[in-house]
């Protein structure tokens, strides 16, 4: 059990610069260590939260060794114990984190427990923002009838957020209309240190959307984890992780006249891609680092999981305390963090030596251009020149991350269709929705305020965006609004359509709204390849809106121009954007504001009034959310009718014996996968189609086609994310020989089917399933039901080449084995077609598996083949062994806290 903390003799005062102390803390100097010099910052919170929370219980001495050892144990994948101090989530991912708390609080009473013990131990905070919908654009009354619809659809989710606000202790719920949660995070949650009881420590947080690295450009540790993970850190659990390598990323000189923020995290995530960072955090340092903006820090941060690091991480400097006074912290607040990071040498002094690092990288910011990324990846960077080259070659190209193949008699198709009694036409490349959207952009006032004066040159100049491109402009916070009316620029933004529409993430999660019933006939006609062009972090297929199979990342200014063009098929360089009101071509060029433009605008315009005030009514919520009636009681009432929150069957025959690990006997495949299957793939956040196994479901239970709502805004019922799960439309797999869809061959009789139906036949016929893939296995969002998804479809294992860091600990946490080809292997070189049987014998005893040992596969056809298990640490083992890690946690508060 825990023992007093060994590490008490280093517990030093932290006095106040007038007089009086702030309060206690743990001092790195205290320890004499010269290793610890030489650390990454970002490693020094790893190893300030292990001396703090030592108890030779869940955190031991020796795990505080690992830690000042990095140097030498960081090649080795040592595993270490990480407490974060708060927990992040949004509603999307939020909604089943709390069916899971309020199920586990059911199955602690049946075996006996105390459910008052599901509780959060740490802060843990969720603003609810993914659930807008750009329904209405183009519209002064956007914000209101979007919210309207917003609540009319999920009201019920709302509601069930609203109780367990109340019912859970340390939970804090920012209602809807508020902003990202990645802004809000950044704005007004960051803590960057904490003052906890007269305890002095950084801020760390793990959330439960993949961009909650945003944080990262505020000095604070951050990263994204599955839904599971987080539950179990909020129940006090520490998270196990390997102690990653750190890239050190160098960064000199300042950004050319007219390159943004975008384009230079567009770089970024490319250089990061083809270094190779997966699992490791990226540390940023250098002179270049003091000349960018926290903004600019948070838009590379953000995109963390876009070059596949676990945080991209910027230490606290000069300008972070700059930001924090921007945003309202007081004055005692920011002396209070500034003499604890320099007290505990965490604090970025430009004049010192340089760090130790795993690999270096260096960029001259003087050599960032201009650029894009698309068309289905947020990594394929296409610099700006190269565009229109790039767009003719996808076409040409087949299909893939850059290819179409429309046969060349076909890419110079005209859809002719008639919009609101106006003559129209499509082409291929034809922009049909440009949203200034996403946590990524939406929190930096010099690309925001960028946008608005290329709108104002543009107005001026007489150009306009063709009526049937969808626009849209959703900012992270209500600080937007305020900084573009005081500039007097949202006007011209509004003149060409880019109303504001919403707070929230919206285009970028999926949540774009329909497009005009006439421009998606015109599309589904005549097959035409329509982009949506968005200042966001994702664009992968199927995910911004089903009928744009183009879809391009570029900066808010540059969504603006594309909008103004009506094409990707452009040369910015040698083709007008459009025709001013004199008949005279305009050119990008001369609606482009330059660099100095723009600071002076965002000098004038962004104060930290502005913060204050928004952030003041956010805690008052709003009337709509105020007015929302909620049962009390510490059980939650589950409604056997409601389609939005069911209880879900995970503790179903639980009992206090863990049932142990189990192998694979016989098993069919129920899909066959390449590469790069993502999350959205997996378990997609859009809309049901209404084909889908999940509508069905809805209709028989009374629900008009209208009101389906989308699969991110019903994770709280298990029936329907077991239905939508492999149901994105854009999927591939191999059994269906170059089908494209959510359908899969159910291999004793050849049948087609929908995938849960082939799965629901397995089960019912008494067999396990396996899933074949390719490399990067579940990259894209920290998605816990694309690993509950497939364990309530009967998935026993995935053999992949490689897999995403959280995802792979997803399926581990829902006693999904994870297995991994041998380097230069997969299921092509061994002959797998998928129509095989798979055997994967496991020892019964889980003391008898070792993290990342060799497994035997075998099949009916005479092929065997050794793959890895990819359980990564003994933590892992013990999840696996009582059959998933809430199983776990149950287990475990009932044993030791009896």
């Amino acid at each position: 059990m825990a023992t007093e903390n060994p590490f008490k003799s280093i517990l030093k005062t932290l006095q106040r610069p007038d007089g009086g102390e702030f309060g206690k803390y743990y001092s790195l100097p205290a320890l004499n260590d010269p290793r610890i010099d030489k650390l990454p910052y970002s490693i020094k919170i790893l190893l300030e939260s292990a001396i703090r929370n030592c108890d030779e219980f869940q955190v031991k001495s020796k795990d505080v060794e690992k830690i000042i050892d990095w140097e030498t144990t960081s090649p080795k994948q040592v595993e270490i114990p990480f407490k974060p101090a708060r927990v992040l989530l949004q509603d999307f991912t939020g909604v089943p984190a709390v069916v899971d708390l309020a199920c586990m609080r059911d199955a602690m009473n049946k075996l006996g427990g105390d459910s008052n013990k599901i509780n959060p131990l740490v802060p843990v905070d969720l603003v609810i923002d993914h659930s807008v919908q750009v329904d209405v654009a183009r519209s002064e009354n956007a914000v209101q009838a979007n919210m309207e619809f917003e609540f009319r659809r999920n009201k019920e989710r709302f509601a069930f957020l609203k109780w367990g606000s109340n019912a859970f202790h340390n939970m804090l719920v920012v209602p809807p209309g508020s902003g990202i949660v990645h802004q809000v995070n950044l704005e007004y949650l960051g803590r960057v240190v904490f003052n906890t009881n007269g305890m002095l420590y950084p801020d760390s947080v793990v959330g439960t959307d993949s961009h909650t690295t945003m944080i990262d450009g505020l000095g604070v540790a951050g990263w994204g984890v599955g839904g599971i993970e987080a539950e179990a850190a909020m129940l006090g659990q520490p998270m196990s992780m390997v102690l990653p390598g750190v890239v050190g990323f160098k960064l000199s000189g300042k950004l050319r006249d007219g390159v943004t923020a975008t384009d230079l995290v567009l770089t970024v995530t490319q250089m990061l891609r083809k270094h190779g960072v997966v699992g490791m955090f990226v540390e940023f340092y250098g002179e270049g680092m003091s000349e960018l903006s926290l903004a600019d820090r948070a838009t590379i941060a953000n995109m963390s999981p876009e070059y596949g690091a676990t945080m991209g991480f910027f230490p606290v400097d000069h300008v972070t305390l700059q930001y924090l006074k921007l945003t309202g912290r007081s004055d005692d607040t920011v002396s209070m963090i500034e003499s604890y990071l320099r007290a505990n040498k965490m604090f970025v002094d430009y004049s010192e030596s340089e760090r130790v690092y795993s690999s270096y990288l260096e960029l001259n910011l003087e050599e960032v251009v201009p650029c894009v990324s698309g068309p289905k990846r947020p990594h394929d960077r296409v610099p700006l020149n190269e565009m229109k080259a790039d767009w003719h070659a996808c076409l040409d190209n087949r299909v893939g991350f850059k290819g179409f193949a429309i046969p060349k008699e076909y890419q110079s198709k005209v859809a002719e269709f008639n919009f609101h009694g106006t003559p129209a036409q499509l082409r291929h490349g034809d922009v049909v929705i440009a949203a200034i959207t996403s946590c990524t952009n939406t929190s930096n006032p010099s690309v925001m305020l960028g946008a608005a004066l290329v709108a104002k040159k543009a107005c001026e100049l007489g150009l306009e965006v063709k009526p049937w491109i969808k626009t849209s402009l959703a900012p992270g916070s209500g600080v937007v609004t305020k900084y573009l009316q005081n500039s007097g620029l949202q006007k011209y933004l509004n003149h060409l359509g880019f109303h504001i529409v919403g707070y929230g993430c919206t285009t970028c999660i999926g949540n774009s709204g329909d497009i005009d019933d006439a421009v998606a006939a015109a599309i589904t006609e005549n097959d035409i390849v329509a982009a949506a062009v968005l200042s966001g972090n994702r664009n992968f297929e199927g995910r911004v809106h089903p009928l744009t199979r183009a879809n391009y990342l570029a900066s808010p200014p540059l969504v603006v121009a594309y909008a103004l063009a009506g094409s990707v098929n452009i040369d910015f360089e040698t083709e007008p954007v459009g025709v001013g009101k004199d008949g005279k071509k305009i050119f990008l060029r001369d609606i482009w504001p330059s660099s100095e433009e723009v600071a002076h605008v965002v000098q004038k315009s962004v104060l930290p009034d502005m913060f204050k005030a928004t952030y003041e009514a956010i805690t008052k919520g709003n009337p709509m959310w105020n007015q929302l009636s909620v049962p009390s009681g510490t059980l939650y009432a589950w409604d056997p009718k409601s389609t939005y929150i069911h209880e879900p069957p995970y503790f179903k025959d639980m009992t206090m014996s863990p049932p142990g690990p189990h192998g694979v006997k016989g098993a069919y495949c129920l899909l066959n996968f390449g590469d790069s299957i993502t999350t959205d793939h997996i378990s997609p956040a859009g809309s049901i189609h209404k084909d889908s196994p999940a509508a069905k479901y809805l209709m028989e239970r009374g629900v008009d086609r209208r009101d389906f709502n989308s699969y991110g805004s019903r994770r709280g019922n298990d029936e329907i994310m077991a239905r939508g799960t492999f149901a994105n439309i854009r999927l591939v797999n191999k059994l269906l020989n170059g089908e494209v869809g959510p359908k899969t061959i159910h291999i004793p009789t050849g049948e087609k089917l929908s995938v849960f139906d082939a799965a629901m036949r397995y089960k019912n016929e008494g067999h396990d399933t396996v899933i074949l893939a390719g490399a990067e296995y579940g990259s894209g969002s920290s998605r816990d039901w694309a690993a509950k998804g497939p364990m309530l479809l009967g998935v026993k294992a995935v053999i992949a080449k490689s897999f995403e860091r959280i995802h792979r600990s997803n399926l581990v946490g829902m006693g999904i084995i994870p297995l991994c080809f041998k380097p230069g292997e997969d299921a092509e070189t061994h002959g797998l077609t998928g129509h095989e049987r798979y055997t994967i014998d496991l020892p019964s005893s889980v003391s008898e598996i070792r993290p990342g040992q060799d497994v035997r596969v075998v099949t009916d056809s005479g092929k065997s083949f050794t793959c890895v298990i990819r359980f990564d640490t003994e933590v892992e083992l013990a999840y696996f062994d009582h059959g998933g890690i809430l199983q776990y946690v149950i287990r475990n508060l009932i044993n030791v806290r009896q």
